[in-house]
């Protein structure tokens, strides 16, 4: 096909792209180069993927659509093998199985699905769930230190340049709780003192129990002459 024609076809698919757009998938052409495409991947809320931004890139060659891409992922992902050409059935490793009609959302969006999947090819990589967790959060980090993905992206940089100021910004809170019991008065209403722990009861003094011995005393006259006897007692030993 003559460069007219590709070069047709692709700014046809970015109209298109830029009109429909597909879902968790930005693309654009490099603008020095409409052959070399970079894509930016979101990942999906309910994959080890959340919250990632995967950047990658396709490379047409002359004579597309009549034959397929190479297919490449740039950020560190724990999926694909960074910065590595994947053997992909939409990909120049299989130009057999290249279909003229697909395009670039077509090619991105069976990206994304051979992403969430478990398959093995050339090209990928095996890890955990939660080491692609991590690579989802360190994924715009790397974003980031890559030139070309600030030049064609610059929007999802600042995006999360403000996200980093607001979370900065948040106070953080250091105050522990203490749980103070507030004395209250008549109605329940507090009196602004600190109600002091209760302590058990203290032991009576010796004036307590005379005075506590004496009150029983004159209650019961039994006692009461009984201690009389005792007084006369004490007052003929002293004699």
């Amino acid at each position: 096909m003559s460069k007219k024609q590709y070069v047709v076809r692709l700014q046809k698919e970015l109209q298109q792209l830029l009109k429909e757009p597909v879902p968790h998938v930005k693309a654009f052409p490099n603008p020095a180069n409409i052959l070399e495409w970079h894509y930016v991947i979101t990942g999906p809320d309910d994959t080890p993927y959340r919250g990632g931004v995967y950047h990658g890139k396709l490379r047409f060659p002359p004579e597309y659509p009549m034959k397929p891409p190479s297919i490449m992922m740039l950020t560190p992902n724990g999926r694909f093998k960074p910065n590595t050409r994947l053997c992909l059935s939409m990909s120049d490793f299989h130009p057999e199985t290249w279909n003229p009609l697909w395009s670039v959302g077509s090619i991105l969006t069976g990206l994304l699905s051979f992403m969430l999947e478990d398959k093995i090819t050339s090209g990928s990589i095996e890890t955990t769930d939660l080491q692609k967790r991590q690579y989802a959060r360190e994924s715009m980090e790397a974003n980031k230190r890559d030139p070309m993905f600030c030049k064609i992206f610059p929007d999802l940089i600042k995006e999360y340049e403000a996200r980093q100021q607001a979370a900065a910004s948040e106070p953080v809170s250091t105050a522990t709780s203490t749980s103070t019991s507030t004395a209250t008065g008549e109605g329940g209403q507090p009196t602004g003192g600190a109600v002091q722990q209760q302590q058990g009861p203290k032991k009576p003094t010796k004036n307590q129990r005379r005075k506590a011995k004496k009150k029983a005393q004159q209650q019961d006259p039994a006692k009461q002459a009984e201690a009389e006897a005792e007084a006369e007692a004490e007052a003929e030993e002293g004699v």
